[in-house]
């Protein structure tokens, strides 16, 4: 089990092995936050009650969890707007996720297959797994940090036959700096970051409300002026001092004329764009954003215009 651990940290990647039997306790964590309110209706439906604490059939003898975190810069894209560029970021986990996970499958079936074992991709709250199996802490804004990549990491978790017996397992924390801290709580202009509570209000998160269709409108209480991203939201995570050491971390992604901005933002079908513009979206992996990003960026480059007329 170390030495499985000590050729992925070799690799860049931070990792834990959690014993199989912990699934049960994993799935309490989920029923627990719910029953306490910590997690709304709205978003238990919509991005939670779809995880699935059943292996698949392809390994049948299950006895571990092995979760990664994965190293993710912010992404930044450039859309030309009045003839003026404008940069626009991607938070970490948002793209590229179907490469990183099977990156990390195919590195783990080269180490542990010669031995006889395999992995299985698994549907888990891969945050509460970064914080139960100690490989992180969180935040209090409910976002897992971990050590020496702050919270620009992609956690992957996958099932495995390595015998494990016990592995790692901790209490739910928070980072010991979060007690004296309120920067996130300052930076939240919806007041989704509180100081009295250890989790965030979800449902008045911002991220929660880009990240839905773009046909469900934004509620009415939220100021198209809290909007920074392209999808999600770095508020908190700009002035968290666990990102100090690795904020400067952004790639340049593809950029957009302005014919193709318009077309983005009126929302066409990515049969309607361009090749060209269609090879973009494909290779950065924005083509999985394309049911949000025709509102958000509406949004986005209203705010510059308004900027510009200032």
């Amino acid at each position: 089990m170390n030495a499985l651990l000590s050729q992925l940290a070799a690799r860049g990647y931070r990792s834990r092995i959690v014993a199989f039997h912990h699934l049960h306790d994993l799935q309490e964590d989920i029923e627990e936050h719910r029953r306490r309110g910590c997690l709304g209706e709205e978003l238990y439906e919509e991005h939670i009650s779809g995880l699935n604490f059943h292996p698949p059939d392809i390994v049948p003898g299950a006895r571990s969890i092995i979760v990664v975190a994965v190293p993710q810069p912010r992404i930044r894209f450039t859309f030309t707007w009045h003839g003026q560029p404008l940069a626009l970021d991607v938070p970490p986990t948002y793209l590229h996720g179907r490469e990183a996970e099977q990156h990390i499958r195919d590195l783990l079936a080269e180490i542990l297959s010669p031995h006889g074992y395999q992995v299985a991709p698994a549907v888990l709250p891969e945050k509460f797994l970064v914080v139960r199996s100690g490989l992180g802490a969180y935040g209090r804004n409910s976002i897992s940090y971990v050590a020496g990549l702050g919270s620009l990491h992609r956690p992957i978790a996958l099932y495995c036959d390595v015998p494990c017996l016990e592995g790692h397992w901790h209490d739910l924390q928070m980072l010991d700096r979060c007690q004296n801290c309120v920067a996130c709580v300052r930076a939240c202009p919806t007041g989704a970051v509180a100081a009295e509570r250890s989790f965030l209000q979800a449902e008045r998160c911002l991220t929660f409300h880009n990240e839905r269709p773009a046909d469900v409108p934004f509620p009415s209480w939220l100021d198209s002026a809290w909007h920074n991203c392209l999808v999600g939201c770095l508020h908190c995570q700009r002035v968290c001092p666990e990102n100090r050491g690795v904020w400067s971390w952004v790639v340049e992604g593809a950029s957009f004329t302005e014919e193709e901005t318009a077309f983005l933002q009126e929302g066409v079908s990515i049969e309607q764009l361009h090749a060209t513009t269609m090879e973009k979206l494909k290779q950065s992996d924005l083509a999985q954003l394309l049911e949000v990003l025709p509102r958000n960026l509406s949004v986005l480059l209203d705010q510059a215009s308004a900027c510009d007329q200032a």
